[in-house]
């Protein structure tokens, strides 16, 4: 099989596992905690009192797959102030000093105490669809929180569909993953993130373990297990990425796009950047030629194997933001589950409300039947393209440097949404997130080698900002519409732009005015650096951001590895 239980991992040495591991290990083998299929879970979410049930049907495909009853219907898990992930709570069990270590160790063994007051329930199911990359994984969690198990094993895949597969697939040298939550769990203690009740997120990725308490959003489940499975994806020298990638085949064009051949696009970015919106458009607005054959991947996580150079997917379905997507939208027809939704009435039938209207984040879980044909690996990543929302750069940077290319993906300048517990102001802030991935529990210096080496290896970088670019200020801005990222996209998939040194980035290129104005008219001119309003104050701007970039890789872990660090820094330096 592929990745090892508790005793086939430790079995050497018993002695060495981690206390983590042995106490959700004992929680996990009380056989007072009852086993339960994708239709159990859903029969005991049905009852859950915070969830309703509407009237709208799961997707039919998905709805056998998981052994769900003839009719089932979509349920609507809804919260209170909390409707996304709480960075806040997360602790870092490998990186505590001794004595913190043993105040959380009692703390946890204390919360399973009273999770186990409670009738306990777990799954089992298999993280990664492909043969070479297939991680084991239990959750545990109380009766009332049927929910989040339903929602984590259709995110995921429940073991019995892929057992055959699993016990066949490559051995991998990483212990299966366990994560417990309790979302009634309390605790007067300072310590702990307190945001209307305690929080905690232990991670103990040495373990493949975690620990989610006080926490009702399903999106702490589902990344918990997905940092776990990226973080033993990277013990395996493979390259974690939070992003979207697919594939296309120009072969079937006519003309001068026939001979492009096979070309895969990657790009990496927070909820809101438009990562699902590049890599899921079908056919970026129509700029994209006829005949061409399209596979995704995937729109949120998978792995580079920078051996085998291929890319492989962690989950079968999509996690996606449904803020866009009003009654009557296609996407619904592929629903399984949604969460924070309001509801309303239709001659007599209830259905969920997306476009946020009860709140902010609101999520479903779709089939990936949504996007069309798809696949579990695709090739090595041709393009890749970091998603900022930096006001100071033009809407696509070409990098003909490999240092600048990483340096810009390590200190990638995004802003935070809804999709994260943070506050109103915080959301205002620009924030520094190393290649689009909040999740990452090891040193930065791992990430940075993983993709210098993907960028040595053949991948051109690109950097898209989708927040809108500098005109008279920092507030006063030429927006980027999406067409204009998509058809952006599509240029340089059909290699239709030409490119000029960017005087003012060394190793960074911009869209000569005749290559991308033949495809946008007026693009030059409204996104020319070099004929903004206020030039002085642009400049010193940038100046600002790219300092502010050194001063984040500086002040890193990144000091582990100097000679990474003096090559990142060196790079990110603006010549006005």
């Amino acid at each position: 099989m592929a990745s090892k239980s508790t005793y086939e991992f430790y079995k050497d040495d018993l002695k060495s596992i981690p206390p983590t591991r042995a106490m959700a290990e004992t929680l996990a083998c009380d056989p007072r905690v009852r086993t339960v299929s994708a239709a159990d879970a859903y029969e005991l979410a049905r009852r859950q009192k915070d969830v309703i049930e509407t009237d709208m049907p799961i997707y039919p495909p998905a709805a056998k797959r998981l052994g769900l009853p003839g009719g089932a219907t979509v349920l609507d898990n809804v919260h209170g102030r909390i409707v996304g992930r709480t960075a806040q709570a997360r602790r870092f069990f490998n990186r505590m000093p001794g004595a913190e270590k043993r105040k959380v160790l009692g703390d946890v063994r204390e919360a399973l105490v009273g999770l186990r007051e409670r009738p306990c329930i777990k799954a089992h199911a298999i993280v990664g669809l492909d043969s070479e990359m297939m991680i084991k994984a239990t959750i545990v969690a109380s009766e009332d929180d049927a929910i989040n198990v339903f929602n984590w094993l259709v995110n995921f895949t429940p073991y019995e569909e892929l057992a055959q597969e699993y016990e066949a697939s490559a051995v991998l040298p990483v212990p299966d993953i366990i994560v417990v939550g309790d979302n009634r769990w309390t605790i007067r203690d300072p310590y702990y993130h307190d945001e209307g009740g305690a929080q905690l997120a232990l991670v103990d990725e040495e373990a493949n373990v975690m620990f989610n308490f006080g926490m009702r959003y399903f999106g702490e489940r589902k990344k918990g297990t997905l940092t776990l499975a990226w973080t033993s994806g990277m013990r395996l020298g493979w390259a974690a990425c939070h992003g979207g990638i697919k594939e296309f085949d120009f072969s079937g064009c006519a003309n001068q796009h026939k001979s492009i051949g096979k070309r895969s696009i990657a790009f990496f970015g927070l909820s809101g950047t438009g990562k699902s919106s590049h890599t899921n458009a079908a056919d970026n607005d129509g700029t994209l030629p006829e005949g061409v054959n399209k596979v995704v991947l995937h729109d949120d996580a998978f792995q580079i194997d920078r051996e085998a150079r291929v890319c492989r997917v962690w989950e079968p379905t999509l996690f996606d933001k449904t803020d866009s997507r009003p009654l009557g939208h296609p996407d619904w027809e592929y629903c399984i589950s949604v969460m924070n939704h309001g509801v309303i009435n239709v001659e007599g039938k209830v259905l969920p409300l997306g476009q946020d209207l009860r709140n902010p984040n609101g999520r479903a879980l779709f089939d990936r039947d949504l996007l069309g044909k798809y696949v579990n690996r695709c090739r090595f990543p041709d393009l890749v393209c970091w998603l900022t929302k930096d006001t100071t750069l033009p809407p696509i940077l070409r990098f003909d440097n490999h240092e600048l290319a990483v340096a810009m993906g390590a200190s990638l300048m995004t802003r935070r949404n809804h999709a994260e517990n943070v506050s109103e102001e915080e959301l205002k802030k620009l924030v520094f997130i190393p290649f689009a991935n909040p999740f990452r529990v090891y040193p930065l210096w791992k990430d940075v080698a993983a993709f210098l080496d993907v960028m040595e290896h053949g991948a051109q970088c690109f950097c898209f900002n989708s927040v809108g670019f500098w005109k008279h200020s920092d507030s006063d801005l030429a927006p980027i519409p999406l067409k204009t990222s998509l058809t952006l996209q599509s240029a340089i998939l059909l290699n239709q732009l030409e490119w000029r040194d960017w005087d003012l980035l060394s190793g960074a290129q911009i869209p000569t005015a005749e290559s991308v104005d033949a495809l946008l008219p007026g693009f030059a001119e409204m996104y020319n650096p070099d004929s903004v309003e206020a030039r002085e104050s642009y400049i010193s701007t940038l100046t600002d951001r790219f300092a502010q970039r050194r001063r984040y890789l500086e002040l890193s872990d990144l000091n582990e590895s100097p000679e990474l660090l003096v090559r990142l820094v060196k790079a990110l330096k603006i010549t006005a």
